[in-house]
């Protein structure tokens, strides 16, 4: 059995520009035209998903992708931080946004640590790796994250090592024993 599975970083919003943690915004209206770009560099898919987010929705119709939202794909929960820019946190509450940054299990915000986001990707990918062919999955990039250390087994203390602009692609496949990270055009 050979699985492969194309991430795509959903296109930019408003969140992203301004760094701040989304409330479900659309995508960028710059971000039509360079989303319908990546059309050419997909390959056919047998299945497609995203989160269920707004920006995920609207990546994957403008790309012609059938994907439904799987809420295993979402944004984090980012609980009373929702909407609140990094900036203002910083200033506001240091502390608990260094805990959250340093601490994978942590979550002062009251929302989703990055161990339990974690681990709601992997268990969406152990259901991938069981099915044959190509899956284009549409996410932003704390779940993208997320499923590279998972595939590196990397500690989730590197979180914050990797980084992944609005519509990048990466891929990734499973031989049946692994995962593996693709690089390539």
């Amino acid at each position: 059995m050979h699985t492969r599975l194309t991430w795509i970083c959903h296109g930019p919003t408003s969140a992203n520009r301004e760094g701040r943690f989304p409330l479900n915004e659309p995508l960028e209206q710059s971000a039509v035209v360079e989303t319908a770009a990546l059309t050419e560099r997909l390959r056919h898919a047998d299945r497609s998903a995203s989160s269920p987010a707004l920006a995920g929705l609207q990546t994957a119709e403008i790309l012609s992708l059938a994907a439904t939202g799987d809420p295993r794909l979402a944004d984090p929960d980012y609980g009373r931080w929702k909407g609140r820019s990094l900036a203002d946190l910083q200033a506001k509450e240091p502390d608990a946004l260094v805990q959250w940054m340093t601490d994978p299990q942590s979550a002062p915000h009251g929302g989703e640590s990055l161990a339990k986001l974690q681990s709601r990707v992997i268990g969406w990918m152990e259901e991938q790796q069981s099915l044959d062919g190509h899956m284009i999955a549409i996410a932003n990039a704390a779940v993208i994250r997320a499923a590279v250390l998972h595939v590196l087994n990397a500690p989730l203390a590197s979180f914050w090592l990797t980084d992944i602009e609005p519509l990048a692609i990466l891929r990734m496949s499973h031989d049946g024993r692994r995962w593996a990270l693709r690089f390539g055009r």
